[in-house]
């Protein structure tokens, strides 16, 4: 139980909202995996070399994770938790980029 108790205290949420937010990180991480190989077959040929792969993998699917985690967290009653961090996210990456 420390594990939850330290989530709640440095998300400032109850119970159900880390449980809500865990579900969030899980759900997303599985769709992503589960719709990889599709999303590969779809846009690349098979004979397609690894590391193109791998870039298609990032450029595509690594955006798509993020989209899939606020949608999550919208169902699961997080959306501005997740929101909240991925514009803080955005104005670390864009701040260092340029």
């Amino acid at each position: 139980m420390k594990f939850f108790a330290r989530m709640q205290e440095r998300w400032g949420l109850g119970v159900w909202g880390v449980g809500a937010v865990l579900m969030a990180f899980a759900l997303a991480g599985t769709t992503t995996v589960a719709l990889r190989g599709h999303v590969i077959r779809w846009l690349l040929p098979a004979e397609a070399p690894g590391w193109i792969q791998w870039a298609v993998y990032l450029a595509i699917m690594v955006p798509l994770y993020q989209l899939l985690l606020l949608a999550y967290g919208a169902i699961l009653g997080q959306f501005g938790f997740f929101w909240t961090r991925m514009k803080a996210v955005g104005r670390l990456v864009s701040s260092r980029a340029g």
